[in-house]
This record gives C-alpha cells, structure tokens and sequence, in this order.
C-alpha cells in the first residue's frame, strides 16, 4: 500500500473550504487533479468522477467513486476502485489554524496497479500532483467572500 500526504495552510474558514471541495459540479473550474465531478455531496453518495492520472498525464481515469466520510467542515473520504487492479481511499481533513484551515490532504493506494509504482513513483509524480490541487483550492478561497 502507498500513502500519500500533503498539507496546505489555506485562507478561508473550514466552512468555506468545505463548500468548495463538496461543489462537485465546479471541480471542472479549478481542479487540476479531480478534473470532473457530478453529484451531491452526502454520505454514500455514488459521484462520476474524472482525475488525472500523474502516471499518464495523457490520459484521465473514469471511476464511480464513494464518499465514505463526510464530517461537514472536518472530514471529507471517497473510495474509488477497480476490483483487484486499484483501491484509492482519498482524504481531506480540515481543521482550524489561525488565518484560515489546516488541510490534510492524501490518498492511500492498494490494488495490483498501484504494487507497480514505487516509492519514487509516488514522490516524484503523484505528491506533485496532490500539491497542485492544494495550491488551487487556495486560489479559488482567496478570491472567495467570506
């Protein structure tokens, strides 16, 4: 299994945070690695998703994902899997920090796919990718009322 964990200080309340990373339908406008989503955002909830591939940038994954936590303004999870190829548990928990919100961001990675990257792999392409998403929800909360 690989772990991947990123953290990003950002410049809005949780509250505000939580509006944009559950705004599936506007993940297009400004998410570079969840570059399409569809749904409403609740526990169980099934969302069509598409997201960059960091190992193919050429060519974005399909997947049905399924939100497994969901702790308004503190804990958002979803599963996307391909049975015995791939299992991604995403992460994103939020917490108070003075200026704004402490994000913990990650994904941990099972599945005979992901036995194939190594830990190089997981450094150099995939961390990269994770830290673009934190930079542009930072962007889309900076120009965001609060």
């Amino acid at each position: 299994m690989h772990q991947i964990r990123t953290e990003a200080l950002l410049p809005a309340p949780a509250e505000a945070v939580w509006k944009v990373l559950t705004d599936f339908d506007r993940f297009h406008e400004w998410n570079p690695l969840n570059l399409k989503a569809q749904g409403k955002a609740e526990l169980g909830a099934r969302i069509p998703m598409t997201v960059l591939n960091p190992v193919r940038l050429d060519k974005p994954e399909r997947m049905t994902v399924r939100i497994t936590r969901f702790e308004p303004a503190r804990a958002l999870e979803w599963i996307g899997h391909v049975p015995l190829l791939f299992r991604g548990q995403h992460i994103f928990e939020l917490s108070p920090k003075s200026g704004g919100t402490r994000l913990l961001h990650g994904e941990d990675q099972s599945g005979l796919i992901s036995r194939s990257f190594s830990p190089d792999v997981i450094r150099e392409k995939f961390v990269p990718a994770y830290e673009a998403m934190n930079r542009a929800l930072a962007g889309r909360l900076a120009g965001a009322k609060f």
